[in-house]
């Protein structure tokens, strides 16, 4: 008999509107601690609105976010963070201008709470730099630790990404559209690498791509004008007649 994990995230009739437009109406939603669940539907339904509201970003109207038994509802994003949930955007937002090592360091530094001082050798914080390392071979960048990040390929950019996201240690990750924009090959290494990297973290992604879904997926989410359509593991939505009609169509065949 499998025992039943612990909610990890637990949202309660969360609402957010932007003048009169009702984006999220009553949103309700339990992931379990480890689970991999993927949130899906049109476009306009109101899934980055979500993450934006879990990360921090938005406030909600009403309704509560509760993350590891804590309400964290409304609070800034750097206080989610710290938490243990960590976000990755919808576009690459990674620092260009410097190495793909140094772009890690940042992350892990600012975990550890360690202020840049100038008679401070940061090569010689050997605690610092095994945890880039570990980063950097999780995310498969070691060889590419001396690159400036803008030299990255597109692909290897959005696991920069991850890995950044990956710098603050977190429990659980938010990951909006990873794969967006990628080439078929570099979407089958994306879902390699974030098989890798959520192993023994709770992950919530939101994916147009249904091969990256249905390959990474242990529950799945329909949302549709602002509410949740249905939600259960893969083949039952497969299946659902109203997902079908909402959003998968020919795809669910």
């Amino acid at each position: 008999m499998q025992l039943e994990r612990m909610a990890v995230l637990k949202i309660v009739e969360l609402h957010k509107s932007f003048g009169k437009v009702k984006v999220l109406t009553g949103i309700n939603l339990e992931v379990p601690e480890g689970q991999r669940h993927a949130i899906i539907g049109p476009n306009g339904a109101g899934k980055t609105t979500l993450f934006h509201l879990l990360s921090g970003n938005y406030r909600p109207d009403s309704g509560r976010i509760i993350f590891r038994g804590r309400d964290i509802t409304g609070l800034a994003p750097h206080k989610i963070n710290r938490l243990g949930l960590a976000r990755s955007f919808q576009i690459t937002n990674v620092f260009r201008g410097l190495s793909v090592l140094e772009n890690i360091r940042a992350g892990v530094l600012a975990r550890m709470g360690i202020h840049y001082n100038f008679w401070r050798d940061v090569e010689r914080m050997a605690q610092v730099n095994e945890r880039c390392h570990q980063i950097l071979a999780e995310i498969g960048l070691e060889a590419r630790a001396g690159w400036l990040a803008g030299q990255l390929a597109y692909g290897e950019q959005r696991a920069l990404e991850i890995g950044l996201a990956l710098a603050s240690d977190p429990v659980m990750l938010l990951l909006d559209e990873p794969t967006a924009g990628m080439s078929s090959e570099e979407t089958r290494e994306a879902i390699k690498l974030i098989e890798r990297i959520s192993r023994g973290r709770t992950l919530l992604i939101i994916e147009h791509d249904m091969e990256v879904v249905f390959s990474l997926a242990e529950q799945i989410t329909v949302i549709n004008y602002g509410e949740v359509l249905a939600s259960g593991p893969p083949e039952q939505i497969r299946r659902d007649r109203r997902v079908q009609e909402a959003y998968l169509g020919g795809e669910a065949c």
